[in-house]
């Protein structure tokens, strides 16, 4: 069975649900998740400029990143596992600004998103999981920043009950001192 690259717009502007090239026989399966002759066909571009993987266990959550300066539009799939992805529009002049959506990513599944400049990324891991980023801009720690996952003004909705509950979240020690959206626009009132 062949599946061929499908592209699906989503209601935030840039942010793409994609749907890479599969092929699956009696082996196992060979997939091709990016392809700048692809991409720039359906008028997308994406060059790449660093590719890195995170392994994380069962009710961590990542989130919400982004890079302050230099922002790092990502092409985001879950290789292995499943995690419960989130993008945040911050861009102040976009129509779905401080709107969140949420994508199902498998590994099985293949599929995966793009997400553009301007938008905070996150993901709650539902089991064991390795995600890769493809990103269009390299990694600056200077830059990197982020909002609180769990931001009463932008009530991500995040399926808690399927980790156990909020008792169980994993964070990071810089994902539990991040801004709230309120001091991120004191500070920067959105991209």
């Amino acid at each position: 069975m062949v599946q061929p690259f499908e592209f699906r717009e989503t209601e935030i502007p840039g942010l793409i649900e994609v749907t890479p090239f599969n092929a699956e026989d009696l082996r196992g399966c060979f997939t091709k998740d990016y392809s700048k002759e692809v991409f720039e066909a359906h008028g997308i571009r994406h060059d790449l400029a660093e590719v890195f993987y995170t392994t994380s266990h069962k009710g961590v959550v990542r989130a919400l990143h982004f890079q302050r300066v230099m922002q790092q539009p990502k092409l985001v799939r879950c290789i292995w596992g499943h995690v419960w992805d989130v993008a945040v529009d911050l861009r102040r002049d976009s129509p779905t600004f401080r709107k969140w959506l949420a994508f199902d990513l498998v590994g099985e599944r293949h599929n995966e998103i793009l997400v553009p400049a301007g938008c905070a990324h996150g993901y709650l891991v539902l089991e064991d999981s390795i995600v890769s980023y493809k990103c269009a801009e390299k990694f600056y720690g200077e830059y990197d920043d982020g909002i609180v996952w769990n931001d009463p003004d932008l009530a991500v909705d995040w399926p808690l009950e399927l980790v156990g509950g909020e008792g169980a979240v994993i964070l990071s020690e810089k994902d539990e001192n991040l801004q709230t959206f309120s001091q991120f626009m004191e500070k920067y009132g959105g991209f």
